[in-house]
């Protein structure tokens, strides 16, 4: 179970909160979908999650362990439970598509392997894997520079696929690709969060992709949560009111 008590966030230098009071409940199994117009908070609210972003009140609990006042050694052991897939990829285009999903157990190694590049037998065998269930298999050993957008969100996918985590994350993870392109995305991540049992909150523009995918949709603006509820829900006023 993850818990958002009374979180708020606001930046250095600004008048304004990012995000105000979020209280939520998310449970094992759900697949949520974030919406809400450029601003609204969302990015801010997802990164809090796993303590990219650091609330300036409130709390966040995983599993009853809070995550908002943990030392970094503590906070990475958490981050190895919650895989991230982030809008423009965060790969190194030089290396290969191998090379770029095996920094998924970052998490896991001491530093020295990690600066290194040093991978086990097994590491590489479990990289190999998820890069297959993907739908990547033929291009382990391609630089991810020469690759498609949404091969590269793949990786990406593959990447956070490989923390063997319980909770799977996304900051926009379409929003740079065709509507096409984003629905086979789309279609993978719910193939991937049943097969492997994940808590799954993505953040979206798109409102069809969120009614036609999620669970739960909770709607956001100008930091604040308006609506949390079923796709079925979530009608033509609330659309108005999250993208006014």
């Amino acid at each position: 179970m993850l818990v958002v008590d009374n979180l708020s966030v606001r930046y250095f230098g600004s008048k304004d909160n990012a995000i105000s009071n979020i209280s939520l409940t998310f449970q094992q199994g759900e697949f949520i979908c974030i919406l809400g117009k450029s601003g609204a908070g969302k990015s801010t609210f997802i990164r809090s999650l796993n303590g990219l972003q650091t609330p300036t009140s409130g709390d966040i609990f995983w599993e009853g362990k809070q995550i908002s006042n943990q030392k970094e050694e503590e906070l990475r052991k958490i981050r190895r439970e919650m895989g991230m897939i982030f809008q423009h990829f965060n790969l190194i285009p030089r290396l290969s598509v191998l090379q770029n999903v095996l920094t998924g157990l970052a998490g896991y190694r001491s530093s020295v392997k990690n600066m290194f590049g040093i991978f086990t037998a097994e590491e590489k065998k479990a990289a190999e894997q998820v890069i297959a269930e993907v739908g990547l298999k033929d291009y382990i050993h391609q630089r991810v520079e020469h690759l498609s957008g949404g091969q590269k969100q793949r990786v990406g996918i593959a990447r956070a696929l490989l923390q063997r985590p319980k909770v799977l994350l996304g900051d926009e993870p379409v929003s740079s690709l065709d509507p096409g392109i984003s629905n086979r995305i789309f279609t993978l991540i719910k193939e991937l969060h049943e097969r492997h049992q994940l808590l799954t909150i993505i953040n979206v523009h798109d409102v069809e992709l969120a009614k036609r995918f999620a669970t739960r949709i909770i709607s956001f603006s100008n930091g604040n949560v308006i609506f949390d509820g079923s796709p079925e829900q979530f009608n033509e006023k609330i659309f108005h009111i999250t993208y006014q």
